[in-house]
């Protein structure tokens, strides 16, 4: 149940925001608005959700109270913090409370995290830059927070860099920054986008904790209902850069007054694909797939153990079907995409691709293989280079097909058309769309070569349900229209289901169940099946 608001009665609110707009400016001549007079409190001890389909100015907001919008961003109104108002602050102060008294969790944490320090020196940067601590004392406090946050063997993960974690182990290292000095107001931005729905209570639950002990204020933004309507006491819904509707989060459920709530709180993942054909061959064959990566220790660098990422995986996909993998964070699904696209090396085993092992391929042997094979990753504000125009990042694969320049931007167009953009809107570059619209031109760039087989890596793992119902109908329908084969890794079973013909449950590298999705969702047979749905049906209730 959720927490009751400390003193919220008698308490003054720890954070204030009135009337507050922003402005960008665009050209000198235009400039856009999309936030529009945002108003609300946030009383120590309580957590308020700011929900709202992907553009609603959601992150913007919250991005506004540290002031972390970039230049050419303008505000007007005020957001008061412990009484101060945060938008006449100076730089310096910001640069104080920021990482101490107000923490933030971002969205997007392979952005976030420095690629090039280990996961131990940027923890603990931040606990020394605003505590009186030794190195040994900062890597102590390091160590518990990664126990904290549900990190395993935190210990062996102190000298790991962000690309050797998974993308839910990134998340809750990014959470460990922001609580690493108990701040007094946490900024989740998606704070369980990445992890499977055991692992999405583990954290949420953790936040609960630290606000019945601390009295820690909560601005938690998220797409997640299910999971505002359990831990979340009043919720607050955004359309357009305007809130409009505020309550208690039992009323805002029971009884929406906004048309916009009612469709949001309505929007939900369901149906199914169409059925494959009864002749469909068998596209994609792997066999006894092992990923063992080394761990080193000592001067030598020695290899004392391995990390078993996958050990000994079998699948298969046939033309025209789709299958989903699930699995917690760390259990190997997104290695597994890796390994069929071959961005990572293959320890043993088989990957054969219509017809052929690709294995034993070099590198430029792949290269006429890659155009039937494409994938679509998580976080597409990563994947999608920001000195690009969107034009430029669709057709930079085809560029290797010897197409004119006029066919290349035919080709742009059609993309862009069949994942329902405006075509205009190729002259633009990734930072101007929402998450949701980021996601689209992820999945044209993939589509625009015209691939046999589709792998999507979380493509709705950052975007709020109505966006999410909207990227599932869209899949379902380019794939009925072209006819690829489709791997769809997700935590969320909705989502898996609503996409899904087939269904692999992978657990520490292995596969412990795989039925057609309609079996496996009504009759799960091992009890690790058994537990993520169990979960999945918690948070709906």
């Amino acid at each position: 149940m959720p927490l009751t608001p400390v003193n919220s009665n008698l308490t003054a609110p720890l954070l204030v925001v009135n009337d507050l707009h922003v402005h960008f400016d665009n050209t000198g001549t235009q400039s856009s608005e999309p936030v529009k007079g945002v108003s609300f409190s946030l009383q120590q001890g309580e957590m308020l959700a700011l929900v709202g389909e992907s553009g609603s100015g959601k992150s913007l907001t919250a991005q506004s109270i540290m002031r972390l919008l970039p230049s050419h961003a303008h505000y007007q109104g005020q957001i008061l913090f412990e009484d101060e108002d945060l938008l006449l602050a100076p730089e310096a102060k910001l640069q104080q409370l920021r990482g101490d008294k107000i923490g933030i969790i971002f969205q997007e944490p392979m952005t976030s995290l420095n690629p090039l320090h280990t996961i131990e020196k940027q923890i603990s940067e931040n606990i020394l830059q605003h505590q009186t601590l030794s190195k040994s004392e900062a890597q102590q406090r390091t160590l518990e927070l990664l126990h904290e946050v549900g990190i395993p063997e935190p210990q062996k993960r102190l000298n790991s860099y962000p690309h050797e974690l998974s993308g839910g182990q990134r998340q809750r290292v990014m959470i460990a920054m922001a609580l690493a000095n108990n701040p007094r107001l946490l900024i989740a931005d998606e704070p369980t986008t990445a992890l499977d729905v055991t692992l999405q209570e583990q954290i949420l639950h953790l936040l609960q904790k630290l606000q019945a002990k601390f009295g820690l204020a909560v601005l938690l933004i998220s797409h997640d209902l299910s999971l505002v309507k359990r831990f979340a006491q009043r919720v607050a819904v955004m359309q357009q850069g305007l809130i409009v509707e505020t309550n208690t989060t039992n009323t805002l459920f029971n009884n929406p007054q906004h048309p916009y709530t009612q469709l949001l709180l309505a929007a939900e993942p369901d149906g199914a694909p169409e059925p494959i054909a009864t002749n469909a061959q068998t596209l994609l064959s792997i066999d006894d797939l092992r990923l063992w990566f080394p761990i080193k220790k000592g001067f030598w660098q020695r290899v004392v153990d391995h990390v078993k990422a996958i050990d000994g995986l079998k699948l298969y996909l046939k033309a025209g079907e789709t299958l989903g993998v699930v699995g917690e964070s760390g259990s190997g699904k997104s290695t597994l995409a890796f390994a069929i696209t071959r961005l990572t090396t293959v320890t043993e085993g088989s990957i054969v691709f219509q017809g052929q092992d690709l294995v034993p391929l070099s590198q430029n042997q792949l290269r006429n293989v890659r155009k039937d094979l494409q994938i679509v990753f998580q976080d597409p504000y990563g994947s999608l280079s920001p000195r690009l125009s969107v034009g430029q990042i669709v057709s930079e694969g085809l560029e290797l097909l010897g197409l004119t320049k006029l066919e290349q931007q035919q080709r742009v167009i059609e993309a862009l058309e069949a994942v329902e953009l405006d075509p205009e809107s190729r002259h633009r570059y990734p930072h101007e769309f929402s998450g949701g619209q980021r996601q689209r031109i992820a999945i044209a760039r993939a589509l625009v070569l015209k691939p046999k087989l589709l792998i999507l890596d979380e493509p709705t793992s950052a975007l709020d349900r109505t966006v999410q119902k909207q990227i599932v109908l869209l899949l379902r329908r380019l794939q009925s229209e072209r006819g690829f084969a489709c791997i769809f890794i997700s935590h969320d079973l909705k989502v898996v289901k609503a996409m899904s013909h087939r269904v692999l449950v992978m657990r520490h590298g292995v596969i412990v169940e795989s039925n057609d999705a309609h079996s496996l969702f009504t009759n799960p047979q091992h009890p690790y099946t058994q537990q993520l749905l169990q979960a999945a049906l918690a948070n709906t209730a």
